[in-house]
């Protein structure tokens, strides 16, 4: 119990600082592995912050949150269409279920910027290695939709 304690502790501030600016902060849904509610804070023109307090299907059912580093380009191998980013990053991930499990994630993925609306509507896919209680690889996908304040 301490050990997760610990782990939502130290994902607050992460959380918290996110949500301390206005227009590049966006808070929307995620579907899929997992689903609940996502938030995404710009950093700079090609860098964020995404994170999901949300709930896992796989395995035993529970609340799963992950934070993530992310950096975006326009263009990958030509690639190129106006509001369309692809993204790739680092994070780390908690399960909160009867055994908790921790690890790291590498998403992958494309985001829509709609142009005349503070909208985005991403896809992304993510490899992970689970950590704690034991190593072994993972593959999760979601959708989701964000709107910026």
């Amino acid at each position: 119990m301490i050990k997760k304690l610990l782990i939502v502790l130290l994902m607050i501030p992460m959380l918290v600082s996110a949500a301390s600016s206005s227009s590049s902060f966006g808070l929307g849904i995620i579907l899929g592995e997992p689903t609940g509610i996502s938030f995404k804070k710009w950093l700079t023109m090609d860098s964020a912050i995404d994170g999901a307090a949300a709930w896992s299907f796989v395995g035993d059912a529970a609340l799963r949150l992950h934070a993530d580093y992310l950096l975006h380009t326009s263009s990958l191998d030509n690639l190129s269409h106006e509001g369309v980013l692809f993204y790739y990053g680092i994070g780390i991930k908690v399960k909160f279920a009867a055994q908790s499990q921790v690890g790291g994630r590498i998403p992958l993925g494309i985001t829509y910027e709609f142009p005349k609306a503070p909208l985005d509507a991403f896809f992304e896919i993510v490899p992970g290695l689970e950590l704690i209680p034991a190593t072994k690889f993972t593959l999760a996908g979601a959708i989701g939709m964000r709107y910026y304040f």
